[in-house]
């Protein structure tokens, strides 16, 4: 039992010497910290004093870059079956939301509807936050995408195009750190890596919700490290990916090593109006129902959203043509019936389970 800690030592003195001592640990070091955090094999006076400390001094961009090499070992894997089209990796705070309404998951059935592959990550309701989970987002509209097997998640995702990565269900090794998110009180440096980690293997859009710019930056600079190559930054709600429509929204992609800013102006577009906030899961069931009738007071968030990701993802020539594909969907009830055949599929892997039994 915690077999590995007089190493550990050795990352614990690195990080938390004090101010004029203290040292980022090499992409390496910051690897093997987190993989013996990971498995259990320090102490939990040492893992709360490293998260800590990693807190105060915050994660350079080559430690962030090891962060995501441990959860790439010893996390969830999943990939694309030949010739689908790439997916978008939604990177949003697995503490959730709290203060404005989650338009992800309808945005989510729009891509979908349009063929367009989308990963998504989280867990149940954690600290600081406690927010809304996407999880209990779909339950409440009937899809129950949690209890799923890594196979079963795999051929979901190969054939509807939807995976959600599921801490408690797939990384029960993440999952169990969650103690040590509430004892602490703040977001430990895990909270920066799961933006910008995706299981998802291969090719990918990868989409990182931000709030402070020097997130973006060192985020940035990390991905670069592990090669990643296309990556989109949006400054949304609540640090996450939902571009707001009552005001501007500040994104910045690289592409091929090149690094473009472009402020998004939904007022241009006829797409502006107030972000709503947070009541409760049935009034949000009954509107996120009646956006994907193409009413009601969600529907414009939802179409400016998911026009601007369809353009993004390459899905349109133009954002006017995105927001045109969005409308299209959004008006021939495209995503409701989405919806309904997700919740068919999961039917039948429960069906097929009391077959197996």
């Amino acid at each position: 039992m915690f077999e590995r800690k007089e190493e550990f030592k050795t990352f614990l003195r690195k990080i938390g010497s004090g101010e004029h001592t203290s040292r980022g640990l090499s992409r390496e070091e910051s690897a093997e910290a987190l993989k013996i955090i990971l498995q259990g094999q320090a102490t939990p006076a040492q893992i709360g004093a490293f998260m800590i400390a990693h807190r105060i001094r915050r994660p350079e961009a080559q430690e962030l870059a090891g962060m995501i090499d441990a959860y790439s070992e010893l996390g969830p894997k999943l990939t694309s079956k030949e010739k689908q089209t790439r997916p978008i990796c939604f990177g949003m705070p697995f503490d959730g939301r709290n203060r404005t309404v989650p338009i992800y998951p309808l945005t989510t059935l729009v891509l979908l509807s349009a063929k367009q592959p989308v990963v998504l990550q989280g867990g149940k309701r954690m600290p600081i936050k406690f927010g809304l989970t996407t999880a209990e987002l779909f339950e409440v509209l009937g899809l129950q995408l949690t209890g799923l097997s890594i196979q079963e998640l795999q051929t979901c995702f190969d054939e509807n195009g939807l995976a959600l990565i599921h801490q408690p269900d797939h990384f029960p090794l993440a999952d169990s750190l969650i103690d040590y998110r509430e004892e602490l009180g703040k977001r430990p440096p895990l909270a920066s890596m799961e933006l910008i980690w995706t299981a998802h293997k291969g090719e990918h859009l990868l989409v990182s919700g931000f709030v402070h710019p020097p997130t973006e930056a060192r985020a940035y600079k990390a991905l670069a490290l592990i090669g990643e190559k296309d990556l989109i930054s949006i400054k949304g709600l609540e640090g996450g990916i939902d571009l707001p429509i009552s005001r501007a929204c500040i994104t910045g992609r690289i592409t091929h090593n090149q690094f473009k800013r472009t402020i998004l102006h939904a007022n241009d577009h006829d797409c502006s109006g107030q972000d709503i906030e947070w009541s409760n899961l049935d009034e949000w069931r009954k509107l996120a129902i009646q956006a994907l009738e193409n009413k009601g007071p969600f529907q414009t968030a939802v179409h400016w959203n998911a026009g601007v990701y369809l353009w993004l993802a390459g899905q349109a020539k133009s954002l006017e043509a995105g927001l045109n594909k969005a409308d299209i969907i959004m008006r021939k009830g495209l995503a409701k019936q989405t919806l309904e055949e997700l919740i068919s599929w999961r039917k039948k892997i429960n069906v097929l389970r009391k077959a197996e039994k």
